[in-house]
């Protein structure tokens, strides 16, 4: 693959490289206050637009196709959003006896608390050939979820800023979370055939969008002179994250490749990636709304930016050997139905 070719592909994760970098230069232009106005032009109007982005792109009517596979969509919500936050939480209890920044720990935490994403998940699962309605399902059905869970899960295990109240935390999540959400579905309702035909780029627009979001957030670090990154913490918190990624997709696939647990080799792939990725797009905007006005949101925020690009590369590197675990297991079953009883 070319050089061009390569940065075409993995544009979004040079451009946080890039944000940030631009941030730490010139940190007064995206503080609040400053001349990009984010407290209105981020809090309000970026978050909105990625939402709306999120309500015209999702596709309603693919959804329903995979409505009725409900122990699937059981098994990897309720790891998602109850076993896997808790199990953080627990190894937190044992990092937290570590020299490792607090800060960096609590981001570890807000990850664990995040929704599936839109995509990744969803990309990766057909790239083996998995069960793809199903995990467009539960990446669409885990969004919606988590506008509801997700901030909740961060005020009972982190709490929030002491400056934002906790009416004003959902009201303001309601107005630029679930209004443009529902609005993106009504809008896509009325132009389906032309959304179909021409296929906009709905990923790289909320993409672009977040890159703001991320400056910002890095702009207000990096204005702040009494906040520093710990570049050993850093590196022990990317093991981390790659540990907890490995461990986590061994756990579903043991889980779901068990006997008697009525999974396809094709549900278990869609299992394995819903399961174990988090979403970005969505976890930003909602640190941004939960820890408004803190001071280390962007240490905070770290964490999700490593799992994000580390949950597409190993999931890249598993695809070929995930992908001919299925095939074998796939061939098996056929050859055992055939077998005379």
């Amino acid at each position: 693959m070319g050089l061009l070719a390569r940065i075409r592909k993995e544009w979004f994760i040079i451009g946080i490289v890039l944000v940030i970098l631009s941030a730490k230069l010139q940190p007064s232009v995206g503080v609040r206050g400053g001349p990009l106005k984010p407290e209105i032009t981020i809090a309000y109007v970026a978050v909105s637009l990625i939402f709306f982005n999120s309500g015209l792109s999702l596709k309603t009517e693919e959804l329903t196709s995979a409505l009725l596979h409900v122990r699937l969509h059981l098994f990897v919500q309720s790891f998602t959003l109850i076993f896997f936050p808790l199990a953080v939480w627990l190894l937190l209890r044992l990092l937290a006896l570590t020299s490792i920044d607090q800060w960096l720990l609590r981001g570890l935490q807000t990850v664990s608390c995040m929704p599936p994403p839109v995509s990744s998940a969803v990309i990766l699962t057909k790239a083996v050939g998995g069960n793809e309605a199903a995990a467009i399902f539960n990446s669409a059905f885990g969004s919606f979820l988590g506008i509801i869970v997700t901030p909740v899960l961060l005020l009972l295990f982190l709490g929030s800023s002491s400056s934002v109240p906790f009416s004003s935390i959902f009201s303001q999540l309601f107005m630029t979370v679930v209004v443009p959400l529902i609005l993106g579905q009504v809008c896509r309702s009325f132009l389906r055939e032309f959304l179909e035909r021409r296929k906009p780029p709905f990923g790289a627009v909320s993409s672009a969008v977040l890159l703001m979001i991320i400056y910002t957030t890095f702009c207000d670090t990096f204005s702040n002179p009494n906040i520093e990154l710990d570049p050993t913490s850093l590196l022990l918190v990317v093991l981390i994250i790659f540990s907890i990624q490995l461990s986590f997709m061994l756990l579903t696939f043991a889980f779901s490749t068990r006997s008697g647990s009525g999974f396809s080799p094709a549900d278990t792939v869609a299992i394995v990636f819903c399961s174990t990725h988090k979403s970005l797009t969505l976890g930003i905007p909602m640190l941004k709304i939960v820890f408004a006005g803190y001071e280390h949101l962007s240490l905070i925020s770290v964490p999700l930016l490593i799992y994000h690009p580390a949950q597409i590369l190993l999931g890249s590197v598993l695809v070929p050997t995930i992908r001919s675990w299925m095939t074998s297991r796939q061939k098996a079953v056929k050859l055992s139905a055939l077998q005379p009883v």
